[in-house]
């Protein structure tokens, strides 16, 4: 991210329903990442992660973000 286009929250302007500042940043952030070539990579570190010791505690904060969403 370009340190131009940060901003201090009392600064910003509501751009309404939505926030396309955010939207842009986040979609200009995940398209990089998916070029730079790290995506097997962090994909197989998850695996393990979620196959691993702290399988549980990943699969219920899971559970309790989607709770979450659905409300």
């Amino acid at each position: 991210m370009d340190p131009k286009d940060r901003h201090v929250n009392a600064g910003q302007r509501n751009e309404g329903e939505g926030n396309k500042t955010a939207a842009r940043h986040y979609n200009e952030a995940t398209t990089e990442f998916a070029k730079s070539g790290k995506v097997d990579e962090k994909a197989r570190e998850a695996r393990k992660a979620v196959e691993g010791k702290d399988g549980e505690k990943l699969r219920k904060a899971e559970r309790e973000g989607l709770q979450k969403a659905r409300h």
